[in-house]
């Protein structure tokens, strides 16, 4: 015990510096210890049993307390019972979700035991979980919070008819909004029509687009609804509206603000009820600056803007998106014994993915096949992800000679030192936006 003792202020100081909140009670429920973060999670300090931590926040801990010391009596009276649950609590208007595990712990020389309770906040797992588990999500597959913004915004705008505009890189998921914007509204039961604007001709868009009746033009053998008739009573998805071009835009903005349009050849009125949604890898405010969108067309289709950030700017997302793939490629017979060793996923972590998602997938792909025992090595990933490394590398040797001469390149690298390579928060810091730190960044070859 004279040991126990002298240990007993270490044990104090470590305890006070975890992240996981700790309190200690007496067999009755009186508080003996708590740490600083157990004060953080519950929101308040002045508590001195169980009983007030119930009335302040709704956990019943002596309920769970009970349990454990019950278990350990079921289980043919071994020294310890455990208890573990989960709760939901709300103070100073913020709501968290604690997972709590509760011990009961014997006393060397001592008639009773103590009770040990571990929390820890599992809030951001439990919003992730959210995303991942719900069917309406149409496979999006993020634990970024700037897309978990963007997911939360959707599903608040997804019971309006307000027009939605997709903006980001190609392959950073604008399709996957599109189609969890409509999977979330009222209008799921009804068909989500979705059209390429780049893959069709222009002489066929129109048609594609309002469709033609029998003798509109050369071929034409017989009546054919277009892609707005199909789309009544549900969401038309419109990608890369950027492509449509100039002299179906006025048509397709009459056909949006008055919801009636004559098909090809026709001059009968039909009327329709559709949601659109469109998306662009390029910016329309500048194409429209340019000349070369309609800027009545724009602003009826930006009701709702989104920016869509590519995946570089996410790189936390990877470790996930890449597990997810894994198992995708899984279910279509690649082995599932297949796993990504540190350094081939910090490569693929650092690596800029130019093509974004679809980039990633073949990237995974890639991977899985040149496997060996079971591993994913770095020498397993495509050219481009080992070559970018190696230029870095030798990017980062000369860097470091020729920093001091540099003010903005050093700026910069100060920055991303503090955020331990974060991005985000280095552009934060410096008071830009993430694109413009890119921009940067790559004029100085940082990346």
């Amino acid at each position: 015990m004279k040991t126990l003792e002298q240990f007993a202020p270490l044990m104090d100081a470590v305890i006070a510096h975890i992240h996981e909140g700790v309190i200690l009670t007496d067999y009755k429920g009186k508080i003996l210890f708590h740490n600083p973060a157990a004060d953080e999670l519950l929101g308040f300090t002045d508590f001195d049993s169980v009983s007030d931590i119930q009335a302040c926040t709704g956990i019943d801990l002596q309920k769970s307390l009970t349990t454990a010391a019950n278990s350990s009596l079921a289980m043919d009276h071994l020294p310890v019972g455990r208890h573990h649950f989960e709760q939901r609590i709300t103070r100073n208007g913020k709501t968290r979700f604690l997972e709590v595990n509760t011990s009961t712990v014997p006393v060397p020389g001592k008639p009773s035991p103590v009770h040990l309770m571990v929390m820890s906040d599992i809030t951001d797992r439990r919003r992730l979980q959210a995303v991942l588990n719900d069917e309406r999500s149409a496979g999006l597959i993020t634990q970024d919070p700037h897309m978990i913004e963007i997911s939360v915004m959707m599903e608040q705008i997804a019971s309006t008819c307000a027009s939605v505009l997709l903006q980001g890189e190609s392959g950073t998921g604008k399709s996957l909004i599109a189609r969890m914007v409509h999977e979330m509204s009222d209008r799921s039961s009804e068909p989500l029509v979705e059209i390429n604007c780049a893959a069709i001709p222009d002489a066929l868009l129109e048609s594609e687009l309002f469709g033609h009746v029998k003798g509109a033009f050369t071929g034409a053998t017989q009546d054919r609804k277009g892609r707005l008739q199909s789309a009544h009573g549900g969401t038309l998805f419109l990608d890369e509206i950027s492509e449509l071009p100039l002299h179906l835009q006025p048509k397709l903005l009459k056909a949006l603000e008055e919801q009636t349009f004559q098909m090809v050849g026709s001059d009968k009125n039909i009327n329709v009820d559709v949601r659109i949604i469109v998306a662009s890898n390029q910016n329309l405010r500048e194409l429209v600056d340019a000349g070369d969108f309609r800027a009545d067309l724009y602003y009826r289709l930006a009701v709702i803007p989104v920016e869509i950030p590519a995946l570089r700017e996410r790189p936390g997302d990877i470790p996930l998106l890449v597990h997810y793939i894994c198992d995708q490629l899984v279910s279509r017979g690649y082995p599932d014994n297949i796993e990504c060793d540190y350094d081939a996923m910090q490569m693929m972590m650092n690596y800029p993915w130019p093509g974004n998602v679809r980039e990633l997938n073949n990237a995974v792909e890639h991977g899985m096949i040149l496997a060996r025992n079971g591993r994913v090595s770095p020498d397993c990933l495509p050219f481009d992800i080992r070559h970018h490394r190696n230029n870095c590398e030798v990017r980062t040797r000369t860097n470091t000679a020729s920093t001091e001469s540099d003010p903005h390149k050093k700026e910069i690298l100060d920055a991303l030192a503090v955020t331990n390579g974060n991005r985000a928060k280095a552009a934060r810091n410096l008071g830009i936006d993430r694109s413009t730190l890119w921009r940067r960044m790559h004029r100085l070859n940082l990346i």
